[in-house]
């Protein structure tokens, strides 16, 4: 393996078994075994086992959690791996930690793995947090002066230095994952493995642990792989990405093309009303006509990095026009919060698209949203309902804008519950957005 290369896998795969266990394992068990140890012949079932796609039945018990997987990482990259819910990343990600071994292929590494994988991984429950501590870092091969030179640091991060004498499975999963975090970063490994996990921890952990992976990689020169769904902070964190679809790398590039092909690729809800049944349609790439498109998106506001509670939100989009035919359309802005949960889905009044530039821009203003301090993402839909009221889709583009609410002196608590219960989470309310032509 080259020197520069931290991580390699060589056509990597892992197959298991669906069924309740212990149902005809052992006959299994037995004619592998037979097969492979005694005839020295090919795994008997490694033929028969199927894609891992979630949402089709299939026909084998066997199924390829990953399959073909080849890839390279290079000393001192930040790897974001995304995909949907069963594509496979935590298996990738459990594979390299030993936590099982792969079914085929070779997974090649240079240095030390610290492993933040699910909450309280590696801990034991009976046992302080500063004996896990040390149970840790002796795992990963460091001496006890070692170990204690990093302890301050550890405690100060996770900051749990009232609980440091007290035993692990009195934490709640916040503080499990802060002390497991700190533990993983503070080591000083040479290979950084973090699955969703920081989802669990509040807004100010998340922010500290994106910021020592931030460190850790570009000041100590150490290899992270970061699984998240979070796919701002996947663009924020990562120089690379790999994007898994049923098992398999659908992509691999730079962590803003991965997460563009991911959004772009994989099927997206979008709500809309039909006449019949009102039901939930599948937005995807086919149904997107492209008659008139987005060129750039923009926030108008004074500071759009802390927008106050009470702030309209002011965007701006330049946009194409495609055709030649009159169109009539409407913007549906759709919020979501850090987890990727929808807030807020606003439509605005239908307006005309002018005919006569090829280009014009378009000012959105949200206004009585009533949201709570936090982070939030925009996301924005141009189209319109056909003469079957059903929603034609002109554009829609993701993660176009992120800020930050803050509350303000001028709204006291009790008055500012009051008004959200009024206005907030309001969807498809016309009177919350209003869309004019520049």
């Amino acid at each position: 393996m080259d020197k520069n290369i931290a991580i390699e896998f060589d056509g990597v795969g892992k197959q298991y078994r669906l069924g309740l266990v212990g149902t005809g394992s052992l006959q299994h068990d037995i004619n592998r075994w037979w097969q492979t140890a005694i005839l020295r012949k090919e795994d008997p079932y490694l033929k028969i086992g199927e894609v891992n796609d979630r949402s089709k039945k299939g026909t084998s018990d066997y199924v390829w959690a990953l399959k073909d997987i080849s890839f390279k990482v290079e000393q001192g990259d930040v790897v974001g791996i995304i995909g949907k819910n069963g594509a496979g990343k935590s298996t990738l990600l459990k594979l390299l930690s030993h936590i099982t071994a792969p079914s085929v292929g070779h997974i090649r590494y240079r240095g030390r793995i610290a492993s933040l994988l699910e909450v309280g991984t590696g801990f034991h429950p009976e046992m302080t947090a500063r004996q896990n501590i040390y149970m840790n870092g002796s795992i990963m091969g460091m001496t006890r002066h070692e170990i204690t030179s990093k302890l301050d640091e550890i405690v100060d991060f996770a900051g749990i230095e009232r609980y440091l004498d007290t035993p692990v499975k009195r934490f709640s999963s916040g503080m499990t994952v802060r002390l497991g975090f700190a533990v993983a970063a503070f080591l000083e490994p040479e290979i950084l493995v973090v699955d969703e996990v920081l989802a669990v921890g509040d807004a100010e952990f998340q922010k500290k642990a994106i910021g020592k992976m931030q460190e850790v990689s570009s000041h100590g020169g150490r290899t992270v792989l970061f699984v998240s769904h979070n796919m701002a902070a996947v663009r924020n964190l990562c120089k690379s990405g790999i994007v898994l679809k049923n098992g398999m790398i659908d992509f691999v590039g730079t962590a803003d093309e991965a997460v563009d092909h991911y959004l772009m690729t994989n099927i997206t809800e979008v709500v809309s009303h039909t006449n019949v049944g009102k039901k939930n349609r599948i937005l995807s790439e086919c149904d997107v006509l492209h008659d008139v498109e987005m060129l750039e998106v923009s926030m108008l506001n004074p500071t759009p990095d802390a927008i106050a509670t009470d702030e309209s939100l002011e965007i701006e989009l330049l946009m194409k026009r495609n055709t030649n035919k009159k169109k009539d359309c409407q913007y549906s802005v759709v919020i979501t919060d850090n987890t990727d949960t929808k807030i807020l889905n606003i439509v605005s009044d239908v307006i005309s698209i002018p005919q006569d530039r090829d280009t014009f821009k378009v000012r959105l203003s949200v206004f009585q949203h009533g949201l709570p301090r936090g982070m939030y993402k925009v996301h924005i839909a141009v189209g319109r309902k056909n003469f079957a009221e059903a929603h034609i889709n002109y554009d829609v583009a993701f993660d176009l804008l992120s800020f930050e609410v803050k509350y303000i002196d001028s709204i006291k608590k009790q008055e500012y519950n009051a008004w959200r219960k009024e206005f907030g989470m309001i969807l498809h309310n016309k009177e919350c957005i209003k869309a004019h032509i520049l």
